[in-house]
Formats: C-alpha cells, structure tokens, sequence
C-alpha cells in the first residue's frame, strides 16, 4: 500500500494510493496513519479493504507528512562512504546517530524556509524507515519484520550551525522545515529489497545527486539491530538512514549552498517524489 496524509497543515486525513494513483479517503477507517496503526495487524486490515469503494479525493490537496505524531525522529551520518570522503571525515566503525527535531517536519512539497543568519543550507536526499512493531534488542536477522514502510526524507541541513556552533550537529539539522518527509510511506511489502533503491536530487534542474541504497555502509536492518540494542524503537518512529554523495558541501572547490528561490526535487524508486521551494524567515 501507499499510504499518505493530505489536507491542511495540522488537519491532515489519512489516505491510500490506489493501483490507478487516484487518492482514496481513509478517514472512515482510521483516524491517523500513526502510532498503532502502523503495527502489521492495522495494516492488514487496511490492506483487505476494496480501495475501488473507498471515496476519491477530489482536486490535488497537499499532501502532508506521510507519517503523524512521529516520536522519534533519527538520523544515521555518513553512511555512504563516498559522502563521507566528500565530507573529509573517517567512514564511522558503528553508525553515527544525531537526532532532528519533530518540529522540523514538514510536508513533501512544502516550502523550505532557511532561517536567519543560515548562509550554508544544504540538501540531502535519504530514504526514510518508519517503525511499526516495537524493537528491542532486535537480531539483523529479524529487523526488517519491525519496519511498517519507506519513505522520500530530505534532511536538510545547515552545515554552520551544524559544524561551528558549538554542540551537535542537531543545531544545523533541525531548523523548521528542514524535514520533508512522504509523499507516501510504501509499506514493507510494496518493497523488496531496501538496499537496491535508487536516489537522486536535483536543484534548480541540475542533477546533484545520484545514488543507490547497495552501497550504504550499515544496512537498515544493521540499523535498527544497532539502535534497538540500545532503546526501544516504537511505531512511528523514523529513522533517516543517511546521504548519498553531491551535497553542497562537497563541491570543489567552492561548496554550492541554497539560497532564496531556488528549487529542490528529489526521489527514491517506488517511494515518489518531492519539490521544494525555497524561501527565506
């Protein structure tokens, strides 16, 4: 299933992507797609139901975040070594962990607002986890039965609030609007393999990056093992499993950062688009 959120920000209704790619009104059904609704025995029922006799939405409403209420919001660095080569830092020996604020998410195709005093925002397009079965102290072997679905994250970030105030790298990750998440979470089963998907990111028309999952250090099972050695992960819980390549930090031999007007548009295979306009606070 795709399963998205649309509508007003803050008013968001639950909804699916039928085989046609007509959006279908869930509300009747669930009332979020959040928290338990995203355990195996919820999706199943949604998966029973006849999305032909589900209500179409009319006109092309925003789409929101994919995913409501997340808890926890992770994200794993320098997980593709050529990033960071291009980042002029070690490839890690675990995965590196910095969390985002939950603030920071925004819709997919919603504008990205770079705050005051930002002079070298970034662009990052990663794919998304989303957790639907609580983990803990989970085997590789069994991680990928915790994961509900996959999603299109753009983790932008801002490289000096990130690198030169002093503290973590949360500071430059999580400005308001620098989550755009969705459009869709695929679930588990809409994805085969989540180490062959294909990513890439243009801005202002021009390819920056190209990458695929296969060459990511820690897979997302070794992820979620990792993490959830160390505390539970709940449903909702997402986890942004790190960039590949064609940041703009990485450009030689003057690094390219975002500015007022340009525009970013990104994508995974089978995990959808998105498009952002960028704006200054």
């Amino acid at each position: 299933m795709k399963l998205v959120r649309f509508g007003n920000p803050g008013e968001e209704k639950p909804g699916m992507i039928d085989a046609d790619g007509v959006l279908r009104d869930l509300s009747a059904h669930v009332d979020d797609i959040a928290g338990n609704v995203l355990l195996d025995e919820y999706l199943a029922k949604l998966a029973q139901l006849d999305a032909a006799e589900l209500p179409a939405v009319d006109g092309e409403p925003r789409f929101g975040p994919c995913v409501g209420s997340i808890g926890k919001f992770m994200c794993i660095g320098l997980n593709y070594a050529d990033h960071a080569a291009e980042s002029n830092l070690p490839v890690p020996e675990h995965p590196v962990l910095f969390m985002k604020a939950t603030s920071a998410v925004v819709g997919p195709n919603d504008d990205v607002v770079l705050p005051r005093g930002s002079t070298a925002s970034d662009w990052e397009v990663e794919l998304g986890v989303v957790i639907g079965k609580p983990a803990k102290y989970v085997s590789e072997k069994d991680a990928l039965d915790h994961v509900a679905g996959y999603c299109v994250i753009n983790d932008v970030s801002e490289r000096n609030f990130q690198t030169q105030l002093s503290g973590q790298w949360t500071k430059g990750k999580s400005c308001d609007t620098f989550g755009p998440i969705g459009p869709w979470l695929a679930t588990r089963d809409e994805i085969n393999n989540p180490q062959d998907l294909r990513l890439w990111l243009d801005v202002n028309g021009e390819r920056q990056q190209t990458g695929n999952t296969r060459t990511q250090i820690f897979t997302v099972a070794k992820i979620i093992e990792h993490l959830s050695s160390m505390f539970t992960l709940h449903p909702g819980d997402v986890i942004s499993t790190g960039t590949p390549p064609g940041v703009g930090m990485g450009v030689k031999p003057n690094p390219i950062y975002l500015k007022a007007g340009d525009v970013m548009e990104l994508g995974i295979d089978k995990l959808g688009s998105q498009r952002q306009v960028v704006r200054a606070d």
